[in-house]
């Protein structure tokens, strides 16, 4: 069914027996009382309370994109912001359980930036190009598929689809006005220590260093835009959120020269984040489907959004990161989050934004602007109201 070689079947789409489809709504969620979900009432809502409560420490206006953190440690002129930005809402989000929703606080309707869960939706648009056959084979170099010149220098040649995926594809150049120097040496989570960031570090070869790197996922985001040969948020769009259900309230936005021209059109080409501003602009309960659709093993109904198997690949530890799969948080160790369990997983952006996904417990909850040093602890409270 897929134009992709057997080679591609194996690495990619892991096909082993699939769980049974949970269930997706058609239209808005269902609501179901905590109760038929499993939850204690008061428990449930003790913890929507405290979530509502953590607020991140972040300022709600975000003019100046990542910059807003004061971590983020980029000096003039790396620091120039390149999209579009626009003040938060407070906390808002939602739980999902068995596919109805069973609990939210604040206005889960609030488009906002979503900063760098836009990642994890560079990795299911590479799926979709893995299912529609414009990508043959994870694991093949990426200049075999590149309009540009990108992948030409010697340290580029090499590097594959898994190891953009991955963050350890050690890609160097400039893209958009960015070196990729900009994010050498960065940290990310709690207690993140970014005196070194923007300083440089001798590159290995692609594959065997892991680095947190928005340059780099950029790159991946052009080299998707270059085998659709087309905008990724009208792929986005037709081949996940329509199917899906979702709003037409979401944007993805390019910075204003992130421009590259294909089949005589110039195209915009979206950034894996908002950390120059621009990126994914989206609600929390479309943010929720997203989550249920990879907590679904990619399908929604009877219908493939993925290929088989494509979000086991997407959360299978990468070798250089026991705690990172491709372009989503792990938690196989408690590595993110000590209190959630082994077999959950998140989209993460900065401020912080999560979707926590764990399909053993038929659980997705998405979290806005909430702290990240509490957030261990809401996800222990929605646990602890968890009677089933």
């Amino acid at each position: 069914f897929y134009s992709v070689p057997p080679k591609a079947l194996m690495n990619a789409f892991q096909n082993s027996a699939r769980p049974p489809v949970k269930p997706c709504p058609d239209g808005p969620f269902r609501i179901a009382t905590p109760d038929e979900a499993g939850f204690d009432v008061a428990k449930l809502a003790a913890a929507m309370q405290f979530a509502s409560e953590c607020e991140t420490p972040w300022p709600r206006n975000l003019s100046e994109g990542l910059n807003a953190d004061p971590s983020a440690n980029e000096p003039p002129p790396w620091n120039t912001v390149l999209g579009p930005t626009q003040d938060r809402d407070p906390p808002n989000g939602l739980v999902i359980r068995n596919g109805a929703l069973v609990a939210e606080y604040g206005n889960t309707q609030a488009v906002d930036m979503s900063f760098s869960i836009a990642k994890s939706y560079l990795a299911v648009l590479t799926g979709v190009a893995v299912k529609l056959g414009h990508i043959r084979d994870i694991d093949e170099p990426m200049r075999n598929y590149a309009l540009d010149d990108g992948f030409e220098p010697e340290q580029n040649r090499e590097i594959t689809w898994r190891h953009m995926l991955h963050q350890t594809s050690e890609w160097e150049g400039t893209l958009w006005s960015k070196p990729d120097l900009i994010d050498r040496n960065r940290q990310v989570g709690l207690g993140a220590d970014n005196s070194n960031k923007g300083t440089h570090r001798d590159l290995q070869a692609p594959g065997t260093f892991y680095e947190y790197n928005d340059v780099r996922v950029n790159r991946l985001s052009l080299s998707l835009m270059q085998v659709f040969r087309e905008e990724l948020g009208n792929v986005l769009k037709r081949e996940v959120m329509d199917p899906i259900g979702a709003s037409s309230t979401w944007q993805w936005h390019p910075y204003e020269n992130a421009k590259f021209t294909i089949d005589g059109r110039t195209l915009g080409s979206v950034p894996g984040g908002s950390h120059w501003g621009g990126g994914l602009f989206m609600h929390a309960q479309d943010h929720a489907r997203f989550g249920w659709m990879m907590a679904n093993d990619g399908r929604w109904h009877d219908q493939d959004i993925l290929p088989p198997g494509w979000a086991r690949t997407l959360t299978e530890p990468s070798p250089c990161n026991p705690g990172y799969g491709g372009l989503w948080w792990l938690n196989r160790q408690g590595e993110k989050y000590a209190n959630a369990p082994a077999t959950s997983y998140f989209a993460m952006g900065a401020g912080t934004n999560l979707i926590w996904v764990d399909p053993e417990l038929d659980l997705v909850m998405v979290m806005r602007w909430i702290d990240n040093a509490r957030a261990n602890e809401l996800i222990s409270q929605v646990l602890a109201a968890m009677t089933s």
